[in-house]
């Protein structure tokens, strides 16, 4: 059975924050992420959790949100101490929450000494928190401008090159369009390096529904190739939130 997450960054905005959790739940999620959750007291979002029964399946780094900021820096070889610190907070807070994910930001960096950078970092955090998952997306850079992990080959090479078994692709099907303009092809070569899987239509990053991606044809293809982690909407709600929930099934 497809296990379906919310994020709650983007869905059910028209509810205050904690509101959200108990949103989910009768939408038909079973586990949420939060893109940025730590202006938020740790406590209250782990009884929300636990109310409503949800799994937080993945929070991002660097702490805290970054709106008006650089996305992230895990790339940019300025700020390695600055990456260690801000890595260690994020980490502790994702063990509170219990989140099986955590995301890191590479940031608006470019060329060789960029990805060696990227490379040391990501090695340094795996070895930190050997029994976290750690994840890396790839973004389109019309999306975000300048930002270093734009490539879905680059992602493999840096997975490749780290080697290490806590830290994997994040999926995202909506960049993948964005980036390659094939979801399946990218997510056949992508697919055995893969431990989340994020979904939006284009071109607007709306519900994963009609339009320009076969979301039902993607979700059968993630049955039959076997994927068992969860299936996140990542994406910017046309309308309510919940009246665009009928795409969890």
């Amino acid at each position: 059975m497809p296990k379906y997450c919310a994020n709650l960054t983007l869905l059910f905005t028209e509810l205050p924050f904690l509101q959200r959790f108990g949103a989910a739940k009768d939408a038909g999620f079973d586990g949420v992420e939060v893109q940025f959750p730590y202006d938020v007291n740790a406590q209250d979002i782990v009884n929300a959790l636990a109310r409503y029964e949800l799994t937080m399946v993945s929070i991002n780094c660097p702490p805290p949100n970054y709106t008006g900021g650089e996305p992230g820096w895990a790339a940019v070889p300025a700020l390695q101490q600055r990456f260690q610190r801000d890595f260690m907070r994020a980490a502790r807070y994702a063990k509170t929450l219990g989140a099986q994910h955590l995301h890191i930001m590479a940031g608006v960096a470019d060329g060789p000494e960029a990805e060696a950078v990227y490379i040391e970092n990501l090695s340094w955090a795996a070895a930190q928190v050997p029994k976290q998952s750690l994840l890396i997306e790839p973004i389109n850079r019309g999306d975000m401008r300048g930002y270093f992990l734009h490539d879905f080959d680059r992602a493999a090479r840096v997975l490749k090159m780290i080697n290490a078994p806590n830290v994997r692709l994040l999926f995202d099907a909506y960049h993948a369009a964005k980036i390659t303009g094939d979801v399946f092809a990218t997510w056949e070569a992508m697919r055995g390096i893969a431990a989340h899987v994020q979904v939006a239509q284009t071109p607007d990053r709306s519900e994963p529904d009609a339009g320009e991606i076969d979301y039902p044809a993607f979700f059968e293809q993630l049955a039959k190739d076997g994927y068992q982690g969860w299936i996140s909407g990542e994406y910017k709600p046309r309308g309510e939130t919940a009246a665009g929930c009928q795409w969890v099934t």
